[in-house]
Order: structure tokens, then sequence, then C-alpha cells
């Protein structure tokens, strides 16, 4: 089956109510695509959607509760997206950490896995639930969010950039499975990323503040914003780009050429 133009699409969008989701979700709506946002709060989800109708007039985007830590939850909240627009086409994780950088030593052992769960498990529960009906019409795109720290080993990243690495090489190998099926896996690594809640996350800790005020010196090209991974985005799933898959692109303004 030949790709979708965008104005057709029905998108999902995990972490759709702040930052690079939210802003990811206004590109879609100003395509024409209609769109499911999925978070865990729902008087913040509604109010991401009504954001998004205030910037993209008659735009069709609707909230889908949902804890894709949770396996189960992720499987109903994927029924629930599909009914609501009859299909889904697209596919955008962006859930990120709620902790800032720490070194090693001074995380607790009890609090590795849920660290690690928080990071990891979103995006490969909703991928996993997703797949099956995308792998029924022989067509998808499916664009994960994660992170340079899966690429450049950073001090006070140990647990990050574990938990990035996981998601780009789950995405690169789910890549090589579905290509078969007419579905394309790419994923795009920032670094850091101006006005966000993950920018506001790192600023407020002394360490991880120092740590990317150093980077931020060698985005010479400037910090990358919402809207520049939006953009990409809004490439990656569409039929401009039907041709690749498999890849993880940096967005981050020359901080790495990794």
């Amino acid at each position: 089956m030949s790709e979708k133009p965008l104005s057709e699409c029905r998108v999902v969008i995990l972490g759709g109510t702040a930052g690079v989701g939210l802003e990811t979700a206004a590109h879609f709506a100003r395509v024409g695509s209609r769109i499911a946002l999925m978070g865990r709060k729902t008087e913040q989800g509604e109010a991401a959607c009504a954001m998004v109708r205030e910037r993209v007039p008659g735009a069709s985007i609707h909230f889908v509760r949902v804890d894709a830590v949770d396996p189960q939850d992720a499987l109903r909240a994927e029924r629930e997206a599909r009914e609501r627009l009859g299909g889904v086409d697209v596919l955008i994780c962006a859930t990120g950490p709620s902790h800032p950088p720490q070194l090693l030593q001074e995380t607790q052992i009890a609090d590795i896995q849920a660290r690690l769960n928080e990071i990891v498990l979103p995006p490969l529960h909703m991928m996993h639930a997703c797949l099956p009906a995308m792998r029924a019409q022989k067509l998808g795109a499916i664009v994960n969010v994660a992170s340079d720290a899966a690429k450049v080993a950073t001090p006070g990243e140990t647990l990050i950039g574990a938990a990035m690495a996981s998601i780009v090489m789950f995405s690169k190998a789910a890549a090589l499975e579905e290509k078969r099926h007419g579905i394309r896996i790419n994923l795009l690594t920032p670094s850091l990323i101006a006005g966000t809640p993950g920018a506001a996350l790192i600023f407020a800790d002394p360490f991880s503040a120092k740590m990317f005020e150093k980077a931020s010196g060698m985005a010479h090209l400037g910090i990358a914003e919402a809207e520049d991974l939006a953009a990409m985005a809004l490439f990656l799933a569409s039929p401009a780009a039907r041709r690749v898959t498999g890849q993880a692109i940096s967005v981050n303004g020359g901080i790495s050429v990794a």
C-alpha cells in the first residue's frame, strides 16, 4: 500500500500534553491529520487539546488517558484511540524522564528500576500495542523521541543513557522486522530542548544545569526548540520520508555529531 498524505493520517501522540509532543500535535493539526493525544492526566490532556484547537481552529484532536508503563493500559488506550480515529497510521512517542541527570554514586539502588521503567517502557509498550493494526493495513510510521544520551556517554546520564539506548536499539531492530509490512520506524535523539518541561527539570538542578550550560555553548546553530523536533517528526511520518527507516537523527544545534 502506498503511504497516505498527512492530511488523511490518523495520529497517536504519546506524551503529547507538553513540550515536543504538544508542538508535534499542532504541526499535524495544521496539515489536517486527526489526532489522539495520550498522557496520564486527564485535566492536562484536555487543556493540551484546547491549546491545539486554539492554535489550529477546527483541529480534530481528542485525549486518551494512559499510563503506558502498564502494558494492559497501553493495549486499552491503543484500542480506544483506534476506535476514536478509525485506525492508526502514525505513532509519535515523546515521553521522557521525570528526574534530572544524576551521578550514579548519588542514585539509590532501590530507585534504578523505577527510573528505567518510566523512560523505557512507555514507547516500547505503545509501539507493541500499535503494530498489529499497522501490520494488518500494511502501512504505518513510528517516530520515537529518545536522546543523544543513547549515543554519547555523559557523566550523570548513566540511567538516562542506558534507558535511551534501549529505546534506540529496540526501534532499530523493530524497523528491520517491520519494513516488510510497510511500517517505518525512526528516532529523534535531541540533547537540550529549550522551553520544554525537560529543560526546566534540568536547569532546576545545580549539577545538571552546570552540565547542560557547558553543552549549550557547543550549539553554534542554536539550542534546539520543540518546533525543530516537531518539524522533523512531521517529515519522518510523511510520504517524503517513504524510504527512511531505522534512523536515529540528532536535532541538537551542533552539540554533537553522533
